[in-house]
Formats: C-alpha cells, sequence, structure tokens
C-alpha cells in the first residue's frame, strides 16, 4: 500500500508531545469560551426578565468582544493542531506498514490529505486509523482477527458531534437578533465547545494509546532496536 517509496520506521513520541500540548491548549480555550457563553446566557436571561440597567449594555459589547477573541484563539489553536495532528498521523501510518504491510484498506496518502476530500472525510480517516491501530497491537500479523477500536470510536463520535453541532451553532448566533435567539445560540455554542473539550480529551487518550503501542511494539520487534532519534 505504499505511495511514496519504501516505508521506514521513525519515532512518533516527538510529535505525540507537541499534539498532546496543541490539545491541552485547545482544551483551554475551549474552557474560555464556555465560560463565556455562560455569561452571554446570563445577561440574556438579565434582559428577558427586565433586569438590566445602563451597564447591561456595556457588558454586552464587552462579552460580544470576548466571544471574538474566544472565535479567533479557537481557530488559531484548530489550525495549529491540525497540522500538528496530521504530520503525528501519516507517522504512525507509515510506521504501521513496516509492523504490517499487508492490512491497510487505504494508502499512506488517505493519512495526509483524507482530511480534506469532502464527505469521504466523514470514514476514511477513520479507516487509516483502526488499521493503523489493529497493525501496532503487540499480535499484529500473528493473530489475524478484528479488534475493539473503543477508543478510535469515542474520539471519531465526538469530533464529528462536535464539528456539526458548531457549525450549526456558528450559523445561528451569526443570524440571532432577538434575545431569545441570542440566548439559544448562546447555548448552542456552549454545547459544541463542550463535545469539543471531550473530544480532545479523547484525541489526547488516542494519540498516547497509539504512540505508546508503537513505541513498545518498535522495541520488542520485530525491530529490535530504539526507534532511531
Amino acid at each position: 500500500m505504499s505511495n511514496s517509496g519504501f516505508p521506514v520506521l521513525k519515532s512518533p513520541v516527538g510529535v505525540s508531545m507537541a499534539v498532546v500540548v496543541l490539545l491541552g491548549v485547545t482544551i483551554a480555550i475551549d474552557l474560555f469560551a464556555v465560560w463565556v457563553g455562560f455569561e452571554q446566557r446570563s445577561l440574556a436571561a438579565d434582559f428577558v426578565a427586565g433586569h438590566f440597567s445602563a451597564g447591561s449594555l456595556a457588558d454586552a459589547d464587552r462579552i460580544d468582544l470576548l466571544y471574538g477573541a474566544a472565535s479567533v484563539a479557537q481557530g488559531c489553536a484548530i489550525v495549529a493542531t491540525a497540522v500538528v495532528f496530521v504530520v503525528w498521523f501519516r507517522r504512525v501510518r507509515i510506521n504501521a506498514e513496516v509492523f504490517r504491510p499487508d492490512g491497510h484498506r487505504r494508502s499512506r496518502g488517505w493519512a495526509s490529505w483524507g482530511w480534506f476530500v469532502p464527505i469521504v472525510n466523514l470514514w476514511a480517516p477513520r479507516q487509516v486509523a483502526t488499521d493503523t491501530w489493529d497493525a501496532s497491537l503487540p499480535e499484529a500479523g500473528l493473530i489475524p482477527q478484528k479488534h475493539p477500536h473503543t477508543v478510535i470510536n469515542r474520539w471519531w463520535s465526538l469530533w464529528l458531534a462536535g464539528n456539526a453541532i458548531g457549525g450549526v451553532a456558528s450559523s445561528q448566533y451569526d443570524k440571532a437578533e432577538s434575545i431569545g435567539e441570542i440566548r439559544t445560540a448562546a447555548q448552542m455554542l456552549m454545547l459544541s465547545d463542550a463535545l469539543d473539550i471531550a473530544a480532545a480529551v479523547a484525541a489526547i487518550i488516542f494519540v498516547r494509546s497509539l504512540t505508546r503501542m508503537q513505541n513498545e511494539k518498535a522495541l520488542r520487534g520485530p525491530v529490535m532496536a530504539p526507534f532511531p532519534a
């Protein structure tokens, strides 16, 4: 399944650490966004109940600025994390070819550009992930059987749900005009951010688990030496 030369085993440990750090930053930014959402919902509730003053308008402007800042920070974090994650994802996919040349439904190129193909990106990267996971198991190649992919399924489901709800929530917030619509959109954004946090935690578990599996497999065979630096 190689499409760019003979696969070479390379350590995913360093880049995995960078992915985990960036996912941690993403979680922190999403938590900030959730807090801004609570502030927005509380202010909207005050307006609906008629509990507002001259300072309420200033609070509304402040919250709008905070939402803008959170949105920009989230966008930057997503781009940075996605780039490093794809580098790690391609590396573990190539390593999987070394461990097990067969058993891959998609070529290694799908580990990179497969994320950007509309519609197909809803399942193709997951296929790459599960095949890579199976090839990285200690007994891969010795016992031809399917294995549970709970770690991958949890991460993938949360990631898809977060993206879907996030798109709807952002559209609702941009179109919201009344206080009630703003409050509903803010609640949807909070749900989206909460799912993003859960997906990031699940992604950290996936990245750390797969990296550990590949590192341990490299140490005990078929390559009887640590990863090259």
